[in-house]
């Protein structure tokens, strides 16, 4: 089928008409495994000339034929892409990526997932010479969007697999430090900085979740990443441009920049920074991050949910993690004694109004009090600021009688 021919099948396949539109998901069907059909939806996906809900159409095709018939599912079973196709949508792919609307580079971005998952780096070697030579040039959004895809295929991996993992960071971290740097000393940011700044932070985050890759262990380089997230993590989100409507709100881009930003800092010190828990080798790294990071990341956290006190926004979700960071601080002595002269701020002024019932809560009982009960009780309650809230409650409760927090902390609420 010619490229003029498959756009009116996919224009039918919109059609109101259900009898249209059966014969031509039919059409699609009978063609989709001759060759060049995934490079022809492609071209259509990336034609500026064409419908946009046609391109949307052939991008959702494109999406799920490649996640049904890109790798074989079975050791036997016979590819039903050929090896030419595969060649030129993986050349193209990559360069179309930046050039379409957000709408369609999600479903190019699965795309992408996929191709990486069952091809990377055996079958695409050179994706990271790609991903490499972009952060230097000027298509960065879009090599920081494919390094984001593949650091999530090793972020659960286990030790013996992740060895991809050093090639990557050895290869593109200082170039990302660089641009971060960069990113920070804008003055008066746009939505489009914050978008790259949370890719950054995405990255970061698979490349650390179960180790820190030898290369950012090193003393000046693990600095120099901090000294960017403590600035992100201190600087006030931007007064103009946020959404009115709280759904929106919380989910806005520098809001989702601090909320990473928060999840890396938080991660690094219940993982990698508590001495307890790291064996001889990591230890250095632990006292390294206790002596320099862990208080100033505490006093940045504790003047974030300051802003509760004078009634300014902070979404759950922050709060939520904030808390977690003061629940894992307050058992240890040098972090306690930071804490310990703000306590009766920060118990009655910002830990026990967040738990009162309030206008919101009230709202939500009246309209849908299954759904106000599920929040509070429900198999996502580890996600429920109210939960955390009453942890650390119960916690600075015990402080403030004079408990033992090493005991206290490990004492359920209630």
């Amino acid at each position: 089928m010619d490229l003029p021919s498959l756009a009116v099948v996919l224009q039918a396949a919109l059609s109101p008409n259900p009898d249209e539109r059966k014969a031509a998901e039919q059409r699609l069907d009978q063609f989709q495994h001759t060759p060049q059909h995934l490079v022809r939806l492609l071209q259509i996906i990336v034609d500026n000339n064409c419908d946009m809900a046609v391109r949307q159409v052939a991008s959702i095709h494109f999406k799920n034929f490649i996640a049904r018939n890109w790798a074989p599912h079975e050791p036997d079973e016979q590819p039903k892409i050929s090896h030419n196709d595969k060649a030129m949508v993986r050349d193209h792919i990559l360069v179309f990526l930046v050039q379409v609307p957000p709408l369609l580079r999600v479903q190019l971005g699965e795309c992408i997932k996929t191709m990486i998952h069952a091809d990377y780096p055996e079958q695409w070697p050179h994706l990271l010479d790609w991903i490499k030579h972009n952060l230097q040039d000027q298509e960065v959004y879009g090599a920081l969007f494919v390094l984001r895809i593949l650091s999530r295929k090793y972020e659960f991996k286990s030790d013996e697999e992740r060895t991809p993992v050093y090639r990557i960071v050895e290869e593109t971290f200082s170039h990302l430090l660089n641009i971060f740097n960069k990113l920070v000393q804008i003055p008066n940011p746009s939505l489009e900085v914050a978008d790259l700044i949370k890719l950054i932070c995405k990255i970061f985050w698979s490349s650390i979740y179960l180790e820190i890759p030898k290369q950012l262990l090193d003393p000046n380089v693990f600095n120099a990443w901090m000294v960017l997230f403590l600035t992100v993590l201190e600087r006030p989100v931007p007064v103009d441009g946020q959404p009115v409507d709280p759904e929106l709100r919380k989910s806005w881009g520098w809001w989702k920049v601090k909320k990473w930003t928060i999840h890396i800092l938080n991660r690094l010190y219940t993982r990698f920074g508590d001495l307890k828990l790291q064996n001889p080798e990591n230890k250095a790294f632990a006292q390294l991050f206790q002596k320099n990071f862990a208080g100033k990341i505490l006093e940045c956290h504790l003047n974030l949910l300051n802003v509760i006190r004078v009634a300014g926004y902070l979404p759950d979700r922050v709060i939520n993690l904030v808390l977690q960071y003061l629940s894992n601080s307050i058992s240890k002595n040098s972090m306690y004694n930071l804490l310990q002269p703000r306590l009766d701020i920060l118990l009655f002024e910002i830990v026990f109004p967040l738990m009162c019932f309030n206008d919101n809560d009230q709202k939500l009982w009246d309209e849908d009090p299954h759904e106000y009960v599920r929040k509070g009780y429900g198999e996502y309650q580890n996600l429920d600021p109210l939960l955390e809230r009453l942890k650390c409650f119960g916690i600075i409760v015990g402080l403030v009688g004079g408990a033992d927090p090493a005991i206290e902390c490990n004492k359920p609420f209630g």
